[in-house]
């Protein structure tokens, strides 16, 4: 039987998991049998990767190769280039230092950018005395509630996070709660990443 390797745009509030009571995956994948390669917290948003095929995903969430993950957070406060440096460089979390990354500011009339993301339901809270901005940041690891922390740490907490890219995968295209199988070439560039030699840069 051939293996199946899914793409899901998880919405905020459903968890990462088949299984238990409440919001889950049931709801939206009625393919037997795929487990998601990682996950995404229930407050969270964005791509998560599905499948049968034990080989891919050990490929895909094993942090030696370092798929690069994106992601869109809407922080509170605006960013001063001090603070992007530090979340490109590293900042420590949990006792440990983040890998290098990338991180960038991103403009709020871009049709490519946060604007064109669906609307959050429920709503973030809105404060008139508190500016928010998004920014764009790609890791190569995976620690948990990463971002989250990487952004407190800066002193800008995050109120919205959505994952748009998992390697080349991205998420336009799909709509919250919405699937689609991978394609035989995203597949084969997923199967075929290999580990950089130098573990400590993103490839450009």
């Amino acid at each position: 039987m051939a293996k199946r390797y899914i793409l899901f745009y998880k919405p905020f509030g459903a968890q990462s998991q088949f299984s238990g009571a409440g919001h889950t995956l049931k709801k939206y994948i009625s393919v037997p049998n795929v487990y998601p390669c990682g996950r995404l917290d229930h407050d969270s948003e964005g791509l998560l990767l599905l499948t049968d095929d034990g080989d891919f995903q050990h490929r895909v969430t094993d942090p030696k190769f370092q798929h690069p993950r994106t992601y869109w957070a809407q922080v509170e406060g605006l960013p001063s280039a001090d603070a992007l440096r530090q979340l490109e460089s590293g900042v420590v979390i949990q006792g440990r230092r983040t890998l290098p990354a990338k991180a960038r500011l991103l403009s709020s009339d871009s049709p490519n950018d946060a604007s064109a993301l669906p609307p959050r339901d429920p709503p973030i809270r809105f404060r008139k005395s508190v500016p928010t901005a998004w920014i764009e940041l790609t890791l190569t690891e995976g620690r948990n509630r990463q971002v989250r922390r990487m952004t407190a740490a800066v002193g800008h907490p995050t109120l919205r996070l959505v994952r748009v890219a998992i390697g080349d995968l991205k998420l336009e295209g799909l709509l919250p709660g919405k699937w689609r199988e991978l394609t035989a070439e995203e597949i084969l560039a997923l199967q075929t990443n290999r580990p950089p030699r130098n573990r400590h840069r993103l490839a450009e």
